[in-house]
């Protein structure tokens, strides 16, 4: 049994494990780091909250902007 191709490849030798036929396409639900933590917010933070984590979601992004905040408040019928 020989050692894997990352442990005897020399330090300055790219190994591509990628393999283009196991792809499988975007992941049905996207694994979170850390646990929602949403339940010590009052209720409107917790529907801001919910909203930004769809937003997120839907545009699979994991930090969104300061725009991208305003755009989700503002779909939720807050204004000025």
């Amino acid at each position: 049994m020989g050692m894997p191709e990352a442990l005897t490849a020399g330090p300055d030798t790219f190994v591509d494990r990628r393999n283009s036929n196991s792809y499988q396409g975007p992941p049905e639900r996207e694994r979170r780091q850390f646990a929602d933590s949403h339940d010590e917010l009052s209720p409107d933070g917790r529907e801001l909250a919910h909203a930004i984590d769809a937003y997120k979601l839907m545009h699979r992004r994991r930090y969104i902007t300061h725009d991208e905040i305003l755009a989700v408040v503002k779909s939720l019928g807050y204004h000025r």
